[in-house]
């Protein structure tokens, strides 16, 4: 389940990271981590990788936030209308 890094240094390999929207950037980081690789791999061998991660799990390889969503307004004099 190693990638294949014989073109690690070849810019053009990574030309694509350039487009990635953040989770996209998440994902190609996250896929690369050898133990997230061993995790999908125990979800193999046990036929459940089309399963919903374990909330435990979930927060393990960042999946979900730590904390619950609330307001940010630090300094902020007016609200933002978006």
């Amino acid at each position: 389940m190693r990638p294949d890094t014989s073109h690690w240094r070849d810019n053009a390999s990574y030309e694509y990271f350039d487009t990635l929207p953040i989770e996209g950037l998440a994902w190609e980081c996250l896929r690369r981590h050898e133990p997230y690789q061993l995790h999908y791999q125990a979800l193999l061998t046990t036929r459940s990788e089309k399963a919903p991660f374990h909330p435990e799990a979930q927060r393990q390889w960042g999946l979900r936030f730590p904390g619950h969503a609330g307001f940010v307004r630090v300094g902020a004099r007016r609200f933002l209308v978006a």
